[in-house]
């Protein structure tokens, strides 16, 4: 069961380490620039993002081993695709497919193993998934620096085929199927639709803005991306079960922490872009040396976050939700000094340091104050609600940073590109100061509020631990 799980939602976690490191070599192949190389990475998080929610509650009313299944077929599927793409347009309709598929898989390894094992053993079957999960985080950017470097970015994504089929095959022998026999059998399609067409939308606009800049077209798909998100709380209004049950957003700390996981997740997932880009086209490293370069982040995220939770839970999370953007944000600050030349050890690896340490800092205690700010009723939603506010901000700040810092159209040789990424960095670093304040300003319990008496309906994915894909 946890080996089925393990794999499954690992090569989702794999290719979150991975492709960052790829992107330069994607770029020289298929002739590629910036806004492109924007929408390899945004497609995913996009389709990823909008759609968690319902991928966990199509979970619970049709079936979870199922929808885990054909989540990992569609997944492998569309990473087959990405890896025999024969142009950027294709790869970036197949990163779009991938994403589909990873809705449909990340929420329903954990409700497997929640539905599986029984109370007294599900908190170690989970420490297990995470920690396996873990590692699969932890070996992505050697494994893809070395395939890029060896052979060639392709395969990437094509790694993704053996593991998927051994995850198929452990899933249909040994993982029972599960349901959850009180869900309402109307998945919020309606919701999942206009979520996702408005994100859409509005980061085309920002990215084709960035590019080309402001014509008419792109302000009126802006704007009409903005009037579907506007919509979506109406649309739910009206749905039995909601993706969203909106009133769990009358708590201030949960829509604090959520701010929080915005600006913080927002801040990471643009500035590793940024990075990942930087140490290849300005620094001149290998694709194997960047993510080498970048691993410090994730080991130390897999070493510490177990001992800020036990700290987040003696303190209470607010400290810890406080000092660990603060951390990050003078991380970010030390790499937006790189230039042409800089060492590793003296220049990369302090920032990275310095960046991990307030990642492993911020992150469990984050969680615990989202969990301690919903009902027992609501701790599914709660979860998957944090988790696609994370991919969400990641995927705006891609499309948003590189306008934001005005590298628009800009190539690595210009002059002004390594001064845009600097500024980048810096507005990054801004916004996890403003995540920080808002955290001290609305963040103080770690336990969860009284339950009620109402059924439980899991509702989304209930796992803390995807996280661990930004790294």
């Amino acid at each position: 069961m946890i080996a089925a799980t393990v794999l499954g939602s690992g090569i989702a976690f794999l290719d979150g380490t991975v492709v960052n490191v790829a992107l330069p070599a994607i770029g020289r192949d298929l002739d590629a620039g910036l806004s492109s190389l924007q929408w390899t990475v945004d497609a995913y998080l996009l389709t990823l993002g909008s759609l968690l929610l319902l991928g966990g509650s199509l979970g619970d009313v049709y079936g979870r081993r199922r929808l885990f299944v054909t989540g990992l077929v569609a997944f492998t599927a569309a990473s087959a695709l990405c890896g025999v793409a024969p142009s950027i347009e294709t790869l970036i309709v197949a990163r779009a497919l991938q994403g589909i598929g990873g809705a449909l898989l990340v929420p329903g390894s954990l409700a497997l193993l929640s539905a599986t094992f029984a109370s007294e053993d599900r908190a170690s079957a989970v420490g297990a998934w995470s920690g396996l999960a873990g590692v699969s985080t932890a070996i992505g950017p050697f494994l893809g620096g070395w395939l890029v470097d060896a052979v060639s970015w392709r395969l990437v994504f094509l790694i993704n085929l053996p593991l998927a089929a051994a995850a198929v095959a452990v899933t249909v022998r040994h993982v029972p199927e599960s349901r959850d026999p009180e869900a309402i059998p109307e998945p919020d399609v309606p919701g999942a639709l206009t979520v996702t067409a408005g994100l859409g939308a509005v980061v085309f606009s920002l990215i084709q803005w960035s590019e080309s800049g402001g014509s008419t077209a792109v302000v009126l798909i802006g704007l009409a991306g903005a009037g579907a998100l506007a919509a979506f709380p109406l649309v739910e209004r009206g749905r039995r079960q909601p993706l969203v049950p909106f009133e769990i957003f009358r708590s201030r700390q949960f829509s604090g922490a959520n701010a929080t996981t915005l600006t913080v997740y927002a801040a990471f997932g643009g500035a590793l872009f940024l990075l990942s880009l930087e140490l290849q086209q300005v620094l001149g490293y290998s694709a194997l040396a960047t993510g080498t370069a970048l691993l410090p982040i994730t080991l130390l995220m897999l070493v510490l976050s177990a001992r800020a939770a036990r700290l987040g839970q003696r303190v209470g999370p607010r400290i810890p939700m406080t000092a660990g953007p603060i951390l990050i944000a003078a991380g970010l600050a030390l790499l937006s000094r790189l230039r042409p030349g800089d060492t590793y050890v003296a220049a990369v690896l302090p920032g990275i340091l310095v960046l991990g340490l307030g990642l492993a800092l911020t992150v469990a205690p984050l969680t615990a104050a989202v969990m301690g700010a919903v009902e027992e009723r609501h701790v599914g939603a709660g979860s998957g609600i944090n988790n696609a506010v994370a991919r969400v901000g990641q995927l705006l700040s891609v499309a948003v940073l590189p306008l934001a810092a005005g590298m628009g159209g800009l190539a690595p040789t210009d002059p002004g590109y390594r001064d845009g990424v600097s500024r980048a960095l810096l507005l990054s670093a801004g916004l996890c100061l403003v995540g920080a304040a808002v955290a001290w300003a609305t963040v103080r319990r770690a336990a969860p509020v009284a339950a009620v008496t109402q059924p439980s309906v899991s509702h989304a994915c209930n796992d803390p631990c995807v996280r661990q894909t930004a790294a």
